[in-house]
């Protein structure tokens, strides 16, 4: 580990910067029920076990599958084992390295991924949990289904036995304005609750071939990150995805 990381990823820093993260969470009356994960591209592993173990982080993303498979043997094992999801950008033709490792996909955007998540899965006799992503903000650069989209595809998973929906991820994009985070949430919450009440039945139905596919697990609202989990928690988020909250900013690439 070079200089700068071993500062940025100092035991006391960290413990200090969940410990701060902790206290303000705390504050915020929403916040009774959320999950928090940690984000740990870039953290080397010995790390995150530090984390885990004597820290009580019991959720980790990764975000590329290329990083999640050369960390994985040296991630702590059972009985303090962190629950292991895949929140970044996930090609079709990468399932197979990862089906057997984790423990959700957070980033399902299209029915062909789904397809290929469910192929795999059934290889293993295992049902995968899976978030649908949806660029809320509409942003050509990045993921995640459209949300005039978003019940189009919910209605296609029906046929899936190796799939488990589990609730949607967004990504909204960088705010200067803090209430502009607060609009995008509450749009992806919105649509979070008419899945889960029922109220977008007619419209999951509407298009060919569509059918309900089973809702009965869906229950979590994963958004907000290092920038914007405030404004996720009072909006309604289950879960929030922190990265440089906990481990420090990553440092910049030199150009």
């Amino acid at each position: 580990m070079n200089t700068s990381n071993e500062a940025r990823f100092a035991p006391e820093l960290i413990k200090a910067r969940l410990d701060e993260f902790r206290n303000e969470l705390a504050k915020l009356r929403e916040a009774k029920n959320v999950r928090v994960l940690a984000a740990t591209k870039t953290v080397p592993a010995d790390v995150i076990n530090y984390a885990v173990s004597t820290l009580g982080i019991d959720l980790i993303g990764e975000n590329r599958v290329q990083e999640l498979l050369q960390k994985y043997d040296d991630l702590t094992r059972d009985p303090s084992r962190p629950e292991l999801h895949i929140i970044g950008t996930l090609q079709t033709n990468k399932v197979k390295y990862i089906i057997d490792k984790v423990d959700m996909i957070e980033s399902v955007d299209s029915e062909k991924l789904a397809a290929e998540i469910d192929r795999q899965a059934k290889k293993y006799n295992k049902v995968m949990d899976i978030l649908i992503e949806v660029n809320i903000g509409r942003e050509e650069n990045k993921s995640g289904i459209l949300p005039e989209e978003l019940y189009t595809l919910i209605g296609r998973l029906h046929d899936y036995q190796y799939l488990r929906l589990r609730g949607l991820m967004t990504i909204a994009p960088v705010c200067s304005d803090r209430s502009d985070y607060i609009r995008y949430f509450s749009q992806t919450r919105d649509y979070f609750d008419s899945i889960r009440n029922g109220s977008a039945k007619s419209e999951i139905l509407s298009c060919e071939d569509s059918a309900l596919p089973d809702l009965s697990a869906f229950d979590t609202l994963s958004m907000g990150m290092s920038a914007s989990w405030r404004e996720a928690v009072l909006c309604g988020a289950t879960e929030i995805r922190l990265g440089s909250t906990i481990f420090g900013e990553r440092p910049k690439p030199v150009e």
